[in-house]
């Protein structure tokens, strides 16, 4: 079973939408036959380094609602997030442009690390409240999951991955996204949103069954040998 999973680095819905995914995985008795994939989808390209303003006093200006609004949205969805074990810091958040950290995804991928580095890099701005945004820190952080941080240095140094991102960002509106997280299993069921650990599982089971319990039994109907078996002794899956 393949996974893909949408998000942004700087979206607070992303990191819960991934961890109560892996709760429901947890739980999923398949769950060493599932493969996840990261696709990146940036909401905001245009976003600013080096604000100057706190994460209250960005949103309350880019939706046009008072401090005290954004903070109490931000205080509940702090909540959502102690509920399955993150401990988000939004007062002190660093505020910036997710753009490094995604191609830095993308370098971590070459090197067989994207899911260490997509979850080091959440934590990173919406726990630890680093600026992801800095290249010194980026690379510090390829560093914490093993990779090299003067290669990790150097791809970002040149813009690399860029088209890595642009790439993503345009097959995902071919696809209809319109925020993220969004999941995709299989190349044809999808999720959209942080939706609830109980949720995902059952969606998980659901999709076993149609793609591989019922495929399982139609090669077993059809096979070729007259005790019931396969030919070679398993019935394997495409």
């Amino acid at each position: 079973m393949k996974i893909e999973i949408w998000s942004d680095i700087a979206c607070p819905f992303c990191y819960i939408g991934k961890r109560r995914l892996e709760i429901a995985l947890e739980q999923f008795e398949h769950k060493e036959d599932v493969k996840i994939a990261f696709r990146s989808f940036q909401l905001d390209p245009y976003a600013k380094k080096n604000t100057g303003m706190d994460i209250h006093q960005v949103l309350s200006s880019k939706h046009g609602m008072s401090y005290e609004k954004a903070k109490q949205l931000n205080y509940q969805l702090e909540q959502q997030a102690k509920e399955i074990g993150l401990d988000y810091h939004f007062d002190t958040l660093i505020p910036t442009n997710s753009y490094d950290a995604l191609r830095l995804s993308y370098f971590s991928e070459e090197k067989g690390k994207m899911k260490e580095m997509m979850e080091r890099l959440m934590k990173a701005y919406l726990v630890d409240s680093l600026d992801i945004g800095d290249y010194a820190t980026l690379a510090g952080l390829a560093g914490e999951i093993g990779l090299n941080e003067k290669e990790a240095l150097d791809a970002l140094a040149d813009d690399r991955y860029s088209e890595n991102i642009a790439r993503d960002r345009a097959d995902g509106l071919k696809i209809g996204i319109q925020g993220v997280p969004f999941f995709i299993i299989n190349d044809k069921y999808s999720i959209t949103g942080a939706q609830p650990s109980e949720i995902f599982l059952e969606i998980l089971q659901k999709v076993w069954k149609e793609d591989y319990d019922n495929a399982k039994t139609k090669e077993n109907k059809s096979g070729p040998s007259s005790d019931g078996y396969c030919s070679d002794g398993t019935c394997k899956l495409d």
